[in-house]
């Protein structure tokens, strides 16, 4: 038991402890696929929801590891390039349940608005990605739906 003066650790060890555990899960997720995260900001003042574009992508037999590299580099790359992107995130499948009928990728893509996901649609940066995507597209999948907590 603590007296009210002693703690089981103080505020620069609890620190270090949390950065001790996150550094690594980071790491480890970067080098076996674990998603990606850029957060702008939250749901649509007005409906408290989040407007989600759901892409998922099945490759070409005959694409490379290095040109689905370039193709997943140059979508992460596009909230840098489109400030309407709210939200991003990537993942990797790894799902064991087999029912992934080739899709290898998704890509969660919020906005705060209709407007701002035409504003994507339409966006050069997106158009220049898509052009770069095609040549080793074999399927994609779109679903957009509001989301609300």
């Amino acid at each position: 038991m603590y007296s009210t003066n002693q703690s089981c650790c103080s505020g620069r060890r609890w620190g270090m402890m949390v950065l001790a555990i996150l550094i690594p899960a980071v790491v480890l997720a970067s080098l076996f696929g674990g998603g990606v995260v850029v957060s702008r900001t939250v749901a649509n003042s007005e409906s408290g929801k989040l407007l989600r574009h759901v892409v998922q992508f099945k490759f070409k037999d005959s694409s490379t590891p290095a040109q689905v590299s370039q193709v997943v580099d140059a979508f992460r790359a596009l909230p840098t390039k489109i400030s309407e992107i709210a939200d991003f995130e990537f993942g990797h499948n790894n799902s064991p349940e087999g029912l992934e009928d080739g899709f290898t990728h998704c890509f969660l893509v919020t906005f705060a608005s209709e407007k701002d996901r035409q504003t994507y649609l339409t966006h050069a940066a997106h158009m220049q990605f898509v052009e770069i995507l095609k040549p080793h597209l074999d399927k994609v999948q779109v679903i957009d739906f509001w989301a609300g907590k």
